[in-house]
């Protein structure tokens, strides 16, 4: 029998089962592009109105950080420049979680032992799950390139930007599949992950941003780079596409090799044996809630922070434009950030990393999914721990992970910042305020993971979507012109942005909110059946 052999048919189990999710993700992937660009067209409708728009993104080294470089003057060019990378992140997301679900996942549950004791070939689970990743790309970027074509624009660049987000679910489905053998949970795959996008992201930030000073090689280090370096609507360098082939090529050979090196069930890094005995300190469910979460906990430290000097250390090129363009000052409004260039490029960002953070909270609140499924919760339940404690002693971290998440990233983006500017007390002080203000809307998705736990556990994987939601709304709205209502449907939209005065009500209602949606939660759990 042939290690592959079963793969059609598990194929099509696959489709079965991620016919909702990832037909939401491939329709809403694919008409924001097209969307995007109608509004710039309709927003810039002259091609002088787009040229000086250019002239003003590629003036400013922060900026093209933030968001890319731009290769023309097209409504194609600059859609390719204001969503390429954005979505291509969430592309590689909705990728390599896809192949972790049907990987790491089903061994974690015992549900791939099971299936692997038909005729099924033992790389049959990799390889279907990768084609399911691939194909939703190929879906992606087919509707985005015939909805760029419908709008007029240039077809060999609607092509060169569909093909690039497609190779994009290529490379991370290679990812998730080399992610699913390094570990042997589910959640520690995902960080692997994450790990690898925000890593890749951050590299394309330097890259950019620095393209000036003579370091613009690094951002070809990254396949978020390559998106841009496609130059589509642009000059159109179809060789880049080869880099995204290799590295798919190689990470998809690696997770192969180490699949058939391994036991089912168990990761290439096996876990630290524990003591004969249990640790005193492990007597309480908080005690074993941050035994479980720490690790993520201090990696998302450490993620966030170096993210957010980044951009610190690029904002004071932001100060350098002029402040009466009206075209920046549009564009600013778009992200997000209100008033004065500087403060509001830190606006932007801060939302960008508050959504960011949201990741790790909803991740934490599903840890007592993960702990459900794996048999792990009913033998604590068993003893006199009862289900508010154990569900509440994991929602310590999603509560006070954001605070001391979102701290990190205004303390390090206000002291790389400070020293540029000769205020580090200040910068840091203000930045970090500025990033705590966030942090009711991050509770928000907390208490929206929880509530789905406690009351629908079959349909937590739609907090993710509420995430990506959110994320389009806040970053898309504006651009999109879309009705308030709509906008308002995020909590992030209304964290109040400094220099405006900042308001309590609004923070206040989120954290009720988001203590309602916990309490709707913990109910639901402590009367329902464990899965």
């Amino acid at each position: 029998m042939s290690t592959l052999t079963g793969t059609k048919q598990l194929l099509g189990l696959i489709g079965r089962l991620e016919r909702i999710r990832l037909t939401i993700w491939v329709l809403v992937l694919g008409v924001v592009p097209p969307a995007v660009a109608s509004s710039f067209l309709a927003l810039y409708d002259t091609e002088a109105a787009r040229r000086e728009l250019v002239a003003t993104v590629t003036s400013s080294p922060g900026l093209v950080a933030l968001l890319g470089p731009v290769h023309g003057t097209s409504a194609g060019a600059l859609t390719v420049w204001r969503i390429g990378t954005i979505g291509a992140v969430l592309i590689a997301l909705m990728a390599s979680f896809t192949v972790i679900r049907h990987t790491r996942a089903e061994e974690e549950t015992g549900r791939r032992e099971l299936i692997g004791g038909t005729v099924l070939g033992r790389h049959a689970p990799l390889l279907a799950s990768s084609i399911a990743a691939v194909v939703a790309g190929v879906a992606i970027g087919s509707i985005v390139a015939l909805g760029l074509v419908a709008l007029g624009e240039d077809a060999v660049g609607a092509a060169a930007f569909g093909a690039a987000w497609v190779l994009v679910a290529a490379v991370f489905a290679g990812v998730g599949a080399l992610a699913a053998q390094l570990t042997e949970s589910a959640g520690g795959a995902r960080a692997v992950a994450g790990g690898a996008v925000g890593l890749w992201f951050a590299l394309r930030m330097v890259g950019d941003g620095a393209e000036a000073s003579g370091a613009g090689w690094v951002s070809w280090l990254s396949p978020f780079g390559w998106v841009s370096k496609v130059e589509a609507f642009g000059s159109e360098r179809w060789w880049v596409g080869g880099l995204f082939l290799a590295l798919a090529f190689v990470i998809g050979w690696a997770a192969f090799v180490l699949s058939s090196r391994r036991d089912v069930g168990a990761g290439v890094f096996p876990p630290r044996p524990g003591p004969p005995e249990g640790s005193p300190g492990l007597r309480t469910p908080l005690a074993l809630a941050w035994r479980l979460q720490k690790s993520s906990l201090i990696g998302w430290v450490v993620g966030v922070g170096a993210f957010a000097s980044v951009w610190g250390g690029l904002a004071d090129t932001i100060a350098q434009l002029v402040d009466d363009n009206p075209q920046i000052a549009e564009m600013f409004e778009a992200l997000g950030g209100t008033g004065a260039l500087t403060d509001a490029f830190f606006s932007a960002a801060m939302g960008i990393v508050a959504l960011i953070v949201s990741v790790y909270v909803v991740d934490a609140v599903l840890t007592l999914r993960s702990e459900e499924d794996g048999r792990r919760a009913e033998p604590v339940l068993a003893t006199t721990v009862g289900r508010t404690r154990w569900a509440g002693s994991h929602l310590v971290f999603a509560g006070l992970g954001p605070v001391v998440l979102m701290a990190a990233a205004g303390f390090t983006a206000g002291l790389t910042y400070g020293i540029i500017s000769g205020d580090v007390p200040g910068q840091v002080v203000g930045l970090i305020g500025a990033a705590l203000l966030y942090v009711p809307a991050i509770w928000v998705m907390a208490g929206v993971a929880m509530g789905l736990y406690g009351l629908a556990p079959h349909l937590t994987a739609v907090s993710w979507g509420a995430l990506v939601a959110f994320l389009l709304l806040g970053q898309l709205g504006p651009i999109l012109q879309l009705p308030e209502w709509a906008m308002n449907l995020s909590p992030f939209t209304h964290v109040p942005t400094p220099p405006e005065p900042v308001t309590v009500v609004p923070l206040v209602v989120l954290a009720l909110l988001a203590g309602g949606l916990v309490a709707a939660g913990l109910t639901g759990f402590r009367t329902r059946d464990l899965r």
